[in-house]
């Protein structure tokens, strides 16, 4: 990782992350109704992903993650695509990022996180927003070792390991990170004071305390009001840098298969101490403008 980047965590103001990939991607167009979600524009539609991630960057984000998060052996399987055809797709969503970094045309530094998401996201299924998938932790790094070698062979400055239900999980991909010679950050998805799985947050975060690997903690795809307290625990519990980028508050309705609610995420929420600020699903670009004027960085 660059240590520019390593520094700010650390000094000056907080650094802006993108919003929610998938919803620049639908803005434009691209219909994400499929198992592989934005990981099947890597293979059909690569400008796509440059552009999404290029209206992020000129929007104040400082940095992007690719769209490797439903991206894996198993899924890119499935589709009939090959392991090694599989393994230059991941490394391509770090490639397109950069190219968008190189289009941006701004001065300030702009940086690249590989994004690993949960079991969960390979089963398309909704079971990434429960956890305990019935896998033991050694499975669950079987799984996700392979993958974060390939993110890293691509160079990244940092994995996203994100939208984690729970404390079996991030355990497992604590151990997976282990000698990539990439850091990360752990990204817990939560309810209120709890992972989605209903472990306490102390105790998740807790977990990271001491892993030299993982540069930041904290939480995303969650509720903008659960943002605060989870903020300040991390950075109680670990003493490390926070990253939060929460939903929009608009809530799924599985039934209309609309969002119902009006958004609650707002500049003022970024006020709370975080190092990595952004939006997860339902943000896009005129939002994180909003946040990074909040924190002075446009």
């Amino acid at each position: 990782m660059s240590t520019d980047l390593a520094t700010a965590l650390t000094e000056g103001p907080p650094l802006v992350l993108d919003g929610g990939l998938s919803n620049q991607l639908a803005a434009a167009g691209h219909d994400l109704s499929d198992e592989l979600w934005s990981a099947r524009l890597l293979a059909e539609a690569p400008e796509a992903i440059t552009e999404a991630h290029l209206a992020y960057y000129t929007a104040g984000a400082d940095v992007a993650i690719t769209a490797s998060y439903q991206a894996t052996f198993e899924g890119f399987a499935r589709r009939g695509i090959d392991r090694a055809e599989a393994a230059r797709l991941m490394r391509s969503g770090v490639e397109l990022a950069r190219e968008a970094a190189r289009r941006a045309g701004v001065t300030r530094p702009l940086w690249v996180a590989a994004s690993a998401g949960p079991y969960g996201a390979m089963l398309a299924d909704g079971s990434e927003y429960r956890g305990r998938y019935g896998l033991t932790r050694t499975e669950l790094e079987r799984f996700h070792r392979p993958r974060l070698e390939i993110l890293a062979e691509a160079s990244p400055d940092i994995l996203a390991l994100e939208t984690i239900p729970d404390t079996d999980e991030a355990a497992a991909l604590l151990h997976a990170v282990r000698g990539l010679g990439i850091p990360a950050w752990l990204s817990y998805s939560i309810d209120g004071d709890h992972t989605r799985a209903g472990q306490p947050l102390e105790e998740a975060f807790a977990l990271a305390a001491d892993a030299d690997e993982i540069l930041a903690v904290g939480v995303n795809c969650c509720a903008p009001e659960d943002v605060p307290r989870a903020v300040e625990t991390a950075a109680r519990v670990t003493g490390k840098p926070v990253v939060a980028y929460p939903n929009s508050g608009e809530t799924w309705n599985a039934a209309t298969r609309t969002w119902d609610n009006t958004p609650t995420l707002t500049p003022t929420w970024s006020a709370t101490g975080a190092r990595l600020v952004g939006g997860c699903c339902r943000v896009g670009p005129e939002t994180i403008t909003a946040i990074a004027r909040s924190l002075g960085r446009v």
